[in-house]
């Protein structure tokens, strides 16, 4: 994985799911070689020689200007994470070279997940490794503490052990894609990081599912939703998912699943709560090597 690579996919991938009618490209007699756009209509719908598109799309520009990306980008009708992740990899920053340094969760998130007992409640960090949680998130998704460090990860989890995934995601191909998004949007940030090239390449043998998401290259940022999981103690629940992003630390998110209060999953998720509220506290690493006290899991 590189950037060259991520950016040239990315494109491609944006040009096969436009039709050349729904971008008022002339259709000339004789059977098309893509489904999509070529590079060349592209070029042309944006303003810039073909030379220059097949240049961009193949990573070989350097110092591309905003205004071109803005172009391809109206081209190809990116969304606004889309177009983001455009620009991340066609100019890359200072920040997604520099080494990728230890992730650690501050003590007053710590304190936020443990004020959190109607809900359950984790920290995600890059890569979808999972750096914190508490005691409602453990018994909902998983007892990370007890999981080895390199597991506590929510893409290994998922694509690892599908069927266990599917038992606890009712609308699991929605969540499978989420989770691929968001390691294209993780992968525009840091392209050069060895562990997430070392994650990707490790679920691509493991999962045909994963191979094949990552291929679509879906690009999307954590954010809101309504879900519906089940669990073995309590039932089924349709519960809101959250995920805000920790100031200060754009690399980390607090993920939360809560429930509207007076409703059935709310009762459901203060049951599984008590169910497992006398869990010990216990020591663990983070999944970068850094040492952490967990007292929630």
């Amino acid at each position: 994985m590189d950037r060259r690579t991520e950016l040239s996919e990315f494109l491609r991938t944006r040009r096969a799911r436009i039709a050349p009618d729904a971008a008022g490209v002339v259709a000339y007699h004789g059977r098309r070689r893509v489904s999509g756009l070529r590079r060349e209509e592209v070029a042309q719908l944006a303003g810039v020689s073909v030379d220059y598109y097949v240049r961009l799309e193949q990573g070989r520009t350097t110092n591309v200007s905003e205004a071109i990306l803005d172009a391809v980008a109206r081209v190809l009708r990116l969304d606004d994470g889309e177009r983001a992740h455009l620009l991340r990899l066609a100019r890359p920053g200072r920040e997604s070279r520099r080494p990728v340094p230890p992730q650690r969760v501050r003590p007053q998130v710590r304190h936020l997940l443990d004020a959190m007992t109607d809900a359950a409640a984790y920290v995600v960090g890059r890569r979808t490794d999972v750096l914190a949680w508490n005691t409602l998130g453990a018994a909902l998704i998983a007892d990370f503490a007890t999981l080895p460090v390199r597991q506590r990860n929510f893409a290994r989890l998922l694509f690892t052990d599908e069927d266990a995934a599917r038992a606890i995601f009712v609308d699991w191909p929605a969540k499978a894609r989420d989770l691929v998004a968001f390691l294209h949007v993780d992968a525009g940030r840091r392209p050069d990081d060895p562990q997430l090239a070392e994650l990707i390449g490790d679920l691509a043998i493991r999962s045909e599912l994963f191979r094949r998401l990552w291929a679509q290259h879906p690009v999307h940022d954590k954010g809101h939703t309504e879900a519906r999981l089940r669990h073995p103690m309590v039932g089924t629940m349709d519960l809101s998912y959250e995920a805000l992003r920790i100031p200060g630390d754009p690399d980390q998110f607090v993920v939360t699943y809560s429930a509207a209060a007076g409703s059935p999953a709310a009762a459901a998720l203060r049951l599984l709560g008590s169910l497992h509220a006398d869990r010990p506290a216990r020591r663990s690493a983070a999944p970068d090597g850094a040492t952490t006290a967990d007292p929630w899991s």
